[in-house]
């Protein structure tokens, strides 16, 4: 294969093993488990894995972990954790599919907050982008046939997408003596610390289930889905992704990452039987299609472009 052809190949399997989180994820929510907890086995199943080259870089790199430490908490506090509590509550009453589409328009949310709060006037491809996704956003939320999704729900996808907003704005300030495996182990530590601290508190419900876990009629103990979630839906699809991107660039990288989406819809038929209406459907291209404007059309200076410069920085939850 050529270098290019690779990375495609490469991209692509990232984003298919990203899209398996959610659908690990709901057996273990249906056998008992609370979001919490749940969120918190993947993140502190994928630390552990990283524990040992996370230490190392840190050692390689004290210096640069020193002055962007504020950064470093920030991405696991919001992207790592925020963002995967918000998803994983959010697909409790919503297809896995649709929670996903809501999250996954946070750089349409980080134009308006530009716009309106620095002035930063997006071209007519960004604002084409933007309508376009807010149009499909009317149509996957389906308000008008009476059989709409859940609130709750989608107010828990939303906060997951502003909390991957927090981590596009961050990231046009972070330094790039940061590497993307640096950030990402740091972030699955700090992300573990915090959810364990808030459990422990009282703050966040921490219920867990010794039992089995079913996923399309194939029952399974729950450390088999904590493994999965961690290795397969966490840590292989970092490493691809930094492989990847390291052969496309951010810009294709990030395109690429899209197909997250698609895969996830898939799975959750097949897997989940979970459908979507015809409307639903096309709600769902519009917000892709929306979302491919809105990054075609970012200037050089815009924070997106910073935040896509290692697709292995994406807070990726699916």
């Amino acid at each position: 294969m050529s270098h290019r052809t690779s990375g495609m190949v490469i991209a692509i399997l990232s984003a298919l093993l990203f899209s398996t989180s959610g659908i690990l994820a709901k057996p273990l929510l249906e056998a008992g488990w609370t979001s919490g907890a749940a969120v918190l086995v993947r993140i502190g199943g994928a630390a552990l894995v990283m524990l040992i080259p996370t230490v190392v870089l840190i050692s390689r790199s004290p210096a640069a972990v020193r002055s962007n430490w504020r950064y470093l908490v920030a991405y696991g506090l919001f992207p790592i954790a925020g963002a995967q509590l918000g998803f994983y509550t959010a697909i409790r009453t919503l297809p896995v599919g649709i929670a996903l589409l809501i999250e996954y328009l946070a750089p349409v949310y980080v134009v308006g907050w530009l716009w309106l709060r620095r002035g930063q006037r997006p071209g007519p491809l960004t604002v084409a982008g933007a309508v376009t996704s807010v149009v499909g956003l009317v149509l996957v939320l389906d308000p008008f046939s009476g059989q709409g999704v859940d609130p709750v729900g989608v107010a828990w996808a939303f906060g997951s997408s502003l909390c991957v907003v927090v981590y596009f704005l961050l990231s046009a300030q972070v330094a790039d003596d940061l590497s993307p495996g640096l950030v990402i182990g740091v972030g699955m530590i700090v992300g573990c610390l915090a959810l364990a601290a808030a459990g422990l508190v009282g703050l966040l419900p921490m219920a867990m289930s010794t039992g089995g876990a079913t996923l399309d009629s194939v029952t399974m103990p729950w450390w088999g889905y904590v493994v999965a979630l961690a290795v397969v839906s966490t840590v292989l699809p970092y490493v691809t992704g930094i492989m990847a991107v390291s052969r496309l660039g951010p810009r294709l990288g990030a395109f690429i990452a899209l197909a997250e989406v698609v895969f996830a819809a898939i799975l959750a038929w097949l897997l989940l039987g979970q459908s979507a209406t015809f409307s639903q459907l096309v709600g769902g291209v519009l917000i892709i299609v929306g979302v491919i404007l809105v990054k075609l059309g970012e200037p050089a200076p815009d924070p997106l472009k910073a935040a896509t410069r290692a697709t292995a920085d994406l807070p990726r939850t699916g």
